[in-house]
């Protein structure tokens, strides 16, 4: 780690917090962690075990993981990781306002559109910089966290990351910059309105992507999700081996076909789950308005409906409540083509 860095803090640690921010303190950053007291007793209990995809894992011991409930252990932080839920954004930055450093460089590592906006708002002295992660991370429990696709980090250019780039880098996970994160965002808006399918499905993401009747229930939403974007004139990023609009074309493909030239999209590893199937179990609040809920308001400001996904946001606020929570991948797939007419 160069020798200015100074402290990271991890705020809203949750799976990709705590993945993050333990793999940047087993590479020798000095990072403190914030979150839900549960999870705190849980990994200064356990420590932290790191692993991924390809085989790699790193540890914590339980003895070095600093865990902390309040803003206050944000203060010395050079680095501020905003790894919160998205409708956590608002008390995270209200909370921030008071402890932060006025020079800190913060980043927004979260699903959605707006969340470094929103502590712009809050934190106007900060370095507030929009953050992207594009792969996902299981908690297994007892401090065990798994990165279960392959992906990046992927932020927004500023100088004032300097200074930081090679913690990432010693982490193993390099930090892709970029000018505008605008489209790299609605790329992955993309990709994650397959996190309702997924999390009906009640399956893996490699049993579930393996099926056809969900992959089309996703291809549903995406050609919806990129009609509405063509309207606005929106161009999304290219994030995969295949250009966005051609993604739907494939998942709709027989599964004897998709499987022979689909390799590097079910190239993941078999427990690997979505952050909504993990916020339904927990009995969390899930993120499908930031979301799918997104494509709708989009669709809204242009005079236009979107109706499949509106009805996953639907399905999914039913299962919050109790209703439905497992589909059959026929039955999700009729709920939908009903929806979309």
């Amino acid at each position: 780690m160069a020798a200015n860095a100074g402290e990271i803090c991890v705020y809203g640690a949750g799976s990709i917090g705590c993945y993050v921010g333990g793999r940047l303190q087993a590479s020798g950053s000095r990072v403190v962690f914030v979150g839900r007291e549960r999870l705190g007793r849980e990994i200064t209990a356990h420590g932290l075990c790191l692993s991924d995809w390809r085989g790699a894992r790193l540890t914590v011991p339980p003895a070095a993981v600093r865990f902390a409930t309040s803003a206050d252990a944000a203060r010395s932080a050079a680095l501020v990781l905003v790894t919160v839920k998205s409708a956590g954004t608002e008390s995270a930055g209200e909370e921030l306002s008071a402890a932060l450093r006025p020079d800190a460089v913060v980043v927004s590592f979260q699903n959605g559109l707006y969340n470094a906006d929103v502590l712009r708002r809050h934190l106007p002295r900060a370095t507030v910089l929009t953050g992207m992660v594009q792969f996902n991370v299981v908690n297994h429990g007892s401090g065990a966290f798994h990165e279960g696709a392959e992906g990046r980090l992927e932020v927004e250019h500023h100088p004032a990351l300097a200074p930081h780039l090679s913690a990432f880098a010693a982490a193993g996970l390099p930090l892709q910059i970029h000018d505008d994160m605008r489209p790299v965002q609605w790329a992955k808006l993309l990709l994650n309105l397959n996190n309702p399918v997924n999390a009906l499905s009640n399956l893996p993401l490699k049993e579930q992507l393996s099926q056809r009747p969900y992959r089309r229930c996703v291809a549903l939403a995406q050609r919806e999700a990129l009609a509405v974007l063509d309207a606005a004139a929106i161009t999304p990023a290219k994030l995969t081996p295949l250009p966005p609009r051609w993604i739907p074309i494939l998942l709709g493909l027989p599964d004897a076909i998709f499987t022979r030239i689909a390799a590097s999209m079910l190239a993941i590893d078999p427990q690997a789950r979505s952050s909504m199937w993990e916020d339904l179990e927990a009995g969390r609040v899930t993120e499908v308005d930031y979301l799918n809920g997104e494509i709708v308001r989009q669709a809204e400001r242009l005079g236009q409906r979107a109706p499949v996904n509106a009805r996953l946001v639907a399905l999914i606020r039913a299962a919050e409540q109790g209703g439905q929570r497992v589909w059959s991948g026929p039955a999700l797939l009729r709920e939908l083509e009903a929806a979309a007419g």
